[in-house]
């Protein structure tokens, strides 16, 4: 009986060795498993930074661009209410051009009978100036040639 004891306590010796065994190789694949998932953080880690600091410079880029783009904004606000200011001007001096040509048009209205006695009194006056300049040329070319005592000849008008 008491080898049985030895076999039963060498059997449990060689199951308790089979054991640690065992679980000595599962330890140490959980720690090459361990070691690689501490690397792969490590690594992700990194790249978390990278991403945080190109986070960080496109939140800066855009800020800068959106205060860009307000001052632009404004100057363009600017610009249209100068536009508008022009476009006020030339409303306004359209309507004193549509004022002044109402003024002429009546005036010419109610002046119509004497423009047009001035406009008969000029065309009288230009016809008797055209037939003085006439007379005058007439009177200028018209020059007769005599014979003097001497044989030559003289000029008359």
């Amino acid at each position: 009986m008491i080898v049985i004891l030895y076999i039963a306590a060498l059997v449990a010796a060689v199951g308790f060795l089979v054991l640690c065994i065992g679980l000595t190789m599962t330890l140490n694949s959980l720690k090459t498993t361990l070691n690689n998932v501490a690397n792969t953080m490590a690594g992700i880690e990194g790249q978390m930074q990278g991403i945080t600091r190109e986070t960080t410079s496109l939140l800066e880029k855009s800020n800068s661009l959106a205060e860009d783009i307000q001052d632009k904004s404004q100057q363009l606000n600017t610009v249209v209410q100068a536009v508008k200011g022009f476009g006020d001007s030339v409303n306004g001096l359209n309507n004193s051009v549509q004022q002044v040509t109402s003024s002429i048009y009546s005036n010419v209205s109610k002046n119509s009978d004497q423009i047009a006695q001035v406009i008969q009194w000029s065309n009288a006056f230009m016809g008797i100036r055209g037939k003085m300049k006439e007379r005058k040329a007439n009177n200028e070319t018209v020059s007769v040639s005599t014979p003097d005592e001497n044989g030559k000849r003289k000029r008359r008008k």
